[in-house]
């Protein structure tokens, strides 16, 4: 069932061969070894995407919302580690393209589009858990530069990114909800990288720790203004984290799915001659997982267009496609396993991958707890926080 939109398909077209040649036959290592992927990155370089959120005019491909479920979800599909460190990149692209000034344009946003420059977020800080919209890192200002001070955590694509973009508390404020991104280089003085990330499943993503020990940024790295507020995370920065990883917790579901059919229709019982596929019991489970996944894709793709045409409903169905997502990751990638019988428990075999790819959507910030009860706040009229 072919849920992308049809202007997208020749453009999935080349994320699905870029997928094929170089992410699936190396997703194995990159578990195993929980290695950062840098043949994918290198390839979808090569294969002129790494510039998705890029307007054109800088040598990108200016998508918006609706592409980053499509590539996230077609990488997952063979490489979830590579398509969550990709999907950070975009992001984090996306994020400075909302409010890059001209200088920010020729030092990021170009480069980016020319496949030599890789970003990431760094949001997330141990203290606040799943509210990734609060921070504690300090930003002091000092003459034409800040002064970054803090320990941010679960930073993907930790120490190979060429930049990061920082979230802070406003320099002149202390008000909660009041932070600011700024972009911080790799080669900053002051930054340093904690241990490597050993998880049990995104094992290749390098969600690392990361400090900032009195990094002197310009203060031309500041995105937008100071104290952008909450406003700037829901409207900016969470609906294409949100939506990347929906697109590749759904395209975890669609291999572990495809797996466990390819399985089914080749097993046969010697003792008897019956094909497994034959089962009604398997007949049936297959339809019902099927349509869970069609489900899920149709949500995310429906969430990311009414986010691409700022439809007032749209937060709330981002939220939730995270959600639904993940859950139907989870479901997917256990019961697929079993279809495979022990075959599929085998060590270091693909499903097994699945089930811990997937297992990370529910308590990956914000965790599934926090999306509905967002979700619902706004449905209900609430302050969202």
């Amino acid at each position: 069932m072919n849920v992308i939109p049809a202007r997208l398909r020749s453009l999935q077209d080349r994320f699905a061969a870029v997928a094929t040649d170089t992410l699936a036959p190396r997703a194995q290592q990159v578990d195993q070894e929980a290695s950062w992927p840098a043949a994918s990155f290198a390839a979808l370089a090569d294969a002129g995407l790494m510039g998705l959120h890029i307007p054109k005019r800088l040598g990108g491909l200016e998508e918006g919302l609706s592409g980053l479920v499509m590539a996230t979800e077609t990488l997952g599909q063979a490489c979830a580690s590579s398509a969550l460190c990709y999907g950070m990149h975009s992001v984090a692209s996306a994020v400075i393209a909302a409010k890059a000034t001209r200088e920010q344009e020729e030092r990021y946003l170009e480069p980016i589009a020319r496949g030599r420059h890789i970003s990431t977020l760094a949001l997330s800080e141990a203290g606040h858990g799943s509210h990734v919209y609060l921070a504690e890192t300090e930003l002091r200002r000092d003459g034409a530069n800040f002064l970054v001070h803090g320990v941010k955590q679960f930073v993907t694509n930790g120490g190979h990114a060429d930049s990061y973009v920082v979230s802070t508390k406003a320099s002149e404020s202390n008000e909660q909800g009041e932070f600011s991104c700024l972009l911080v280089d790799k080669t900053s003085p002051g930054v340093s990288w904690l241990e490597p990330w050993k998880g049990m499943g995104l094992r290749g993503n390098s969600s690392r720790g990361m400090r900032l020990d009195g990094v002197r940024a310009p203060r031309a790295n500041l995105l937008g203004n100071e104290g952008d507020e909450v406003w700037y995370f829901f409207q900016v920065v969470a609906p294409y984290f949100l939506l990347a990883m929906a697109g590749t917790y759904n395209g975890i579901a669609q291999a572990a799915l495809a797996r466990a059919i390819a399985h089914v229709r080749e097993r046969t019982f010697s003792h008897s001659g019956e094909a497994l596929s034959r089962a009604d019991i398997v007949q049936d489970k297959v339809a019902a997982l099927w349509g869970r996944v069609q489900q899920a894709r149709l949500f995310a793709y429906h969430a990311a267009q009414l986010g691409d045409a700022n439809d007032p409903e749209a937060l709330a169905a981002i939220l939730a496609c995270k959600v639904s997502a993940g859950d139907t990751a989870v479901q997917v990638a256990g019961e697929a396993l079993a279809l495979c019988g022990g075959m599929g428990y085998r060590e270091n075999g693909a499903q097994g991958r699945f089930l811990r790819d997937a297992h990370a959507a529910p308590v990956m910030s914000p965790t599934s707890a926090l999306l509905r009860l967002w979700a619902g706040r706004l449905l209900l009229g609430v302050p969202i926080i």
